[in-house]
């Protein structure tokens, strides 16, 4: 039968259960830890705990074990990350449903033109994410992003208007088949 490896923050081998309780009051210290405050806090000679300290290589001991804490840590930092990131694209996905659902109940007619706008950027800014692309207009200007509503006529605005919802009619009926 194989003999299991004792750890170096575990008792070792040859070691009292004395020295290493000594040794574990050491290790819980933490960055603070140090042997004249184990010595206090137990009420040991330092000179006992020096020669413990030296002969069961505590510094070394303590250092494996804080690797070891950090790496658990990490590991545990990267599982909760996961989760989180698995939930969120649960709770996305089940947003998305509705959103969709609700999307293709509406009737484009309906909408203001600054509804039918605002639906048009952010359908395209989804659509550009999605492939990887920058959105539209990051980094740029307003007037690199395209027309500037504001310095049209009524007349080109409304035409400017019915051309981005014949655009999203397109779109959201092509979602649909």
């Amino acid at each position: 039968m194989a003999e299991s490896t004792v750890e170096p923050w575990e008792r070792q081998s040859g070691e009292s259960p004395q020295a290493f309780e000594a040794f574990a009051a050491y290790r819980d210290l933490g960055a603070a830890r140090s042997v004249a405050k184990v010595a206090g806090e137990l009420g040991k000679s330092r000179t006992l705990l020096f020669r413990w300290s030296r002969q069961y290589a505590w510094v070394m001991r303590a250092m494996a074990y804080d690797r070891e804490q950090d790496r658990v840590f990490l590991a545990e930092q990267r599982q909760a990350r996961r989760d989180v990131a698995r939930r969120h694209a649960k709770i996305a996905q089940a947003v998305l449903g509705k959103a969709v659902a609700r999307l293709q109940a509406l009737d484009p007619r309906e909408l203001s033109v600054t509804e039918l706008l605002r639906y048009f950027q952010v359908a395209a800014e989804i659509e550009r994410r999605a492939i990887g692309e920058e959105p539209a207009g990051a980094g740029t200007s307003m007037g690199e992003q395209g027309t500037d509503v504001a310095a049209l006529t009524d007349e080109e605005r409304r035409a400017r208007m019915d051309q981005l919802r014949r655009e999203l009619e397109r779109r959201l009926s092509e979602g649909t088949q």
